[in-house]
């Protein structure tokens, strides 16, 4: 058994541990990070955001490319098997390992890999692979040690055909059909991408409509484009049971109905990594869902212990994640922090989806003036030019001070073009208005100018 001592100690080696981690060895501190995998990156690089997005893309390019007259005949469609597009994926997640190593060694922060338990609040014992244990200590500690899918247990996630959208990364052949249970950010993905592979799709909802927490008009456009795609949407069921057999998957609805796919992906809730912690041993406890709770400084109850990203829930999100990262290790090292919650939701289903700010639903129900502007994606030449016209930028404001209240993008690269809106936002006092877009120049053709678009779209509803 070997002891080491540090300054600041991170568990987790995803975007808010290497923000965290970072952070305090900018600041001269002699900082170690401890990571689970036997590589860095977390679950982010290697089972989320990283793999699934990369999937998404290549799903996206051979839907175009089948949909080019140029490139295919019509009546024909050529297909690529899941494995194989996952190789596109394996080869981005080998770069970014490589990429964030390089970031650790160059900021001489000490790397361990290991299964962290706590044995008081200032000292962890880290049992690696091989069963080997070293004792490190620290004055501060940041936990981010992320999330995982949630498993029911009366489902049997040891079945070759059952997945969660961990284990669905090593689907080795391409179903035909495949039902997705739970339609939040990941079921949607999913339900995309197997659909842009020509693959039938039951979503199943247990809820009234998707993603409710979006502006209505966005997730009525999500609907009806999955279903175009060929997905079947199922709005408040429950699971009964699931069983699965040799050749497929059967699910049992509480409403009565039974379905069957050669493929079941469970995307319903996530649960903390903070179960081989011991948190007790360091005077903390996690809540039913595993998460631990933090102040505005992400500090827990334990003065000298911080957590950040998935492990303190909502947004869980992986740009989020890194701010609150940064700001739980300055909070320790007893610098200025803020609080993350100016956060734009970036989805990436086919077409993407990304937000921020009030929507219509939370406005009226707060009782604020509002009106509308619209810019369509196929009144625009860049869109036209590119053939992605499906899609909308939506504005938000006040019809007074044309202060603007949210902004709403459905289409081709809408997270990349909610950050023109998302600068403006920022703007402190009547710099935030409706006037920047009606008077700024923006390059032609371009997707940003659908903002001049929708700001006039907006005026002319003013009269």
């Amino acid at each position: 058994m070997s002891n080491y001592h540090y300054d600041v100690l991170v568990l987790g080696a995803g975007p808010a541990g290497e923000s965290a981690a970072i952070n305090a060895a900018k600041r001269d501190r002699r900082v170690a990070m401890v990571e689970m995998q036997t590589s860095v990156g977390g679950n982010c690089t290697h089972r989320g955001t990283i793999p699934s997005k990369t999937l998404r893309h290549a799903v996206k390019q051979l839907v175009q490319f089948n949909q080019n007259a140029l490139f295919s005949d019509p009546g024909t469609s050529h297909r690529i098997s899941f494995p194989r597009l996952l190789e596109r994926s394996r080869r981005v997640i080998e770069q970014q390992v490589a990429m964030r190593t390089r970031f650790y060694a160059r900021n001489r922060i000490d790397l361990y890999f290991g299964t962290a338990a706590f044995h008081d609040a200032h000292t962890v014992e880290v049992r690696d692979n091989h069963g080997a244990v070293e004792t490190i200590s620290a004055e501060d500690i940041v936990i981010a040690t992320g999330s995982r899918p949630y498993r029911p247990a009366d489902v049997n996630f040891r079945h070759p055909r059952i997945y969660c959208s961990d284990t669905i990364l090593g689907l080795s052949h391409t179903p035909r059909r495949i039902i997705i249970y739970g339609a939040g950010v990941i079921g949607c993905e999913y339900a995309s991408i197997f659909s842009g592979l020509g693959v039938k799709v039951d979503l199943i909802d247990n809820r009234d409509r998707l993603l409710s927490f979006l502006d209505d008009e966005i997730s009525d456009a999500l609907s009806y484009h999955l279903r175009n795609g060929g997905v079947q949407i199922r709005h408040n069921e429950e699971y009964e049971r699931v069983e699965g057999d040799e050749e497929g998957v059967n699910l049992y609805l509480r409403s009565g109905k039974r379905m069957r796919a050669e493929a079941f992906m469970w995307a319903n809730g996530r649960t903390g990594n903070t179960d081989a912690l011991q948190l007790e041993n360091a005077g903390l406890e996690a809540n039913s869902r595993g998460q631990l709770q933090v102040d505005e400084n992400y500090c827990t109850r334990v003065s000298n212990i911080h957590a950040a990203g998935d492990v303190i829930g909502w947004p869980s999100l992986a740009s989020a994640a890194y701010d609150q990262g940064r700001s739980a290790s300055g909070s320790a090292l007893d610098e200025a922090s803020r609080y993350v919650n100016d956060i734009p939701t970036g989805i990436y289903t086919i077409p993407e989806i990304s937000s921020l700010g009030k929507n219509e639903r939370e406005l009226t129900r707060s009782r604020v003036p509002y009106e509308v502007g619209r810019a369509f994606f196929k009144d625009t030449a860049r869109a036209q030019i590119t053939g992605d016209t499906v899609g909308m930028l939506k504005i938000l404001f006040d019809p007074r001070t044309l202060k603007i209240y949210g902004i709403h993008c459905f289409g081709d690269q809408a997270s990349e073009i909610l950050h023109i809106g998302q600068a403006i936002m920022n703007q402190p006092g009547e710099a935030n208005s409706l006037d920047y877009f009606v008077n700024t120049t923006f390059n032609y053709p371009t997707m940003a100018e659908a903002y001049r678009i929708a700001a006039w779209n907006g005026l002319n509803r003013l009269g």
